[in-house]
């Protein structure tokens, strides 16, 4: 998407890799992702969405039809709840396409019990024109407990 990021400070955390990102602010264009790609970036792919709502022109996410049977039918999440922000963004049988740039306004959304549609939901809400109100944010602390806490000191 041609976003400006670095990686610094490798190291491990409990196990898992851990790094610092620095991201600036930066022109996304936009990508298709399907194929291999698609299992090694299933938990990302509703926070690539919103990135794509503002990327330069049409990504395309193919082959994604496990997103179907997860917490909830993350495609129809995703695509519902970037929708309710104005988002330029259609389901397709095992994916989606998002068109972009689109102008966000802030919106009231649910997030069915899938923290990461919660925080794509927050995310959008700090590029959204207007408040955003998530009914049941809490459902964040499922994987990110303190998100809401870091979120604030970032803006």
């Amino acid at each position: 998407m041609g976003g400006d990021i670095v990686i610094e400070n490798h190291r491990n955390s409990q196990g898992d890799p851990t790094a610092d990102i620095i991201a600036s602010y930066s022109n996304l264009k936009s990508i298709e992702i399907s194929g291999s790609m698609i299992p090694r970036l299933i938990d990302e792919i509703p926070i690539i969405a919103l990135a794509a709502s503002q990327a330069q022109g049409t990504t395309v996410i193919r082959d994604a039809a496990e997103l179907k049977v997860k917490e909830s039918n993350r495609i129809d999440m995703v695509v519902h709840t970037l929708k309710t922000f104005g988002a330029n963004i259609e389901a397709t049988e095992d994916g989606m396409i998002i068109e972009g740039p689109a102008p966000l306004t802030g919106s009231t959304v649910t997030c069915e019990m899938d923290h990461r549609i919660a925080m794509m939901a927050a995310i959008a809400g700090l590029i959204a024109k207007g408040r955003t109100t998530i009914t049941d944010g809490q459902w964040v602390d499922v994987s990110f407990p303190g998100f809401f806490h870091l979120l604030e000191k970032l803006t």
